[in-house]
């Protein structure tokens, strides 16, 4: 896995946002988002599924509270408890009513205001199963065992359609995992009026 800076340009952003509020992290993998969010002066809550990755999230970070957990769990913050939220390709192996589900519990975590940013896959991510792959839903395939969502500029606008004022809306590349992954990037604030 390569270096990914996509967080840098949202650092002002997640200050403006968070205050002295905690940073939830939705799938810290290994802790690379965490490890940034930490130098930055953030107090971030981050869990993922993998124990192993969990593991060494605590060792990369010391100063995070890493938990192990399914997305699908409640969060180890209640409601208005976060000052943002970050989900960096990881909210993609649900049923499209669970994934609407899931930006609702995330909205919910928020204070109206807050931001929440994430990266989605891509209809375009052919390098990591947007195509060749049994369907489950459209654009939801089985990837070698594993239910894996792609997201279209459409269905990326839908997540955030009701309860969010949608600041950013952007379809990239990375080459974080050496070959290049097509994704959306996506930034967006708790509606004010919830």
């Amino acid at each position: 896995m390569l270096h990914d800076p996509w967080l840098a340009r949202w650092l002002p952003q997640l200050k403006d946002s968070a205050g002295t509020r905690p940073v939830l992290e939705i799938g810290c993998g290994t802790g690379a988002d965490t490890a940034t969010l930490a130098e930055a002066g953030f107090a971030v809550v981050a869990f993922d599924l993998s124990a192993a990755f969990a593991a060494a999230t605590r060792l990369r970070v010391p100063s995070a509270q890493v938990h192990c957990q399914d997305v699908r769990a409640p969060f180890p913050l209640g409601r208005g408890e976060a000052g943002a939220v970050i989900a960096s390709l990881s909210l993609h192996y649900f049923a499209w009513t669970e994934t609407l589900d899931l930006v609702r519990r995330i909205r919910d975590t928020l204070q109206p205001g807050r931001l929440f940013l994430c990266r989605l896959n891509s209809v375009e991510d052919r390098h990591f199963g947007a195509a060749g792959h049994p369907a489950i839903e459209p654009n939801y395939y089985l990837v070698d065992g594993q239910p894996k969502r792609f997201f279209d500029e459409r269905s990326t606008a839908e997540l955030f359609a009701s309860g969010w004022q949608l600041l950013s809306m952007e379809h990239q590349t990375t080459r974080k995992y050496v070959r290049q992954k097509a994704l959306w990037e996506v930034a967006a604030r708790r509606d004010e009026s919830l």
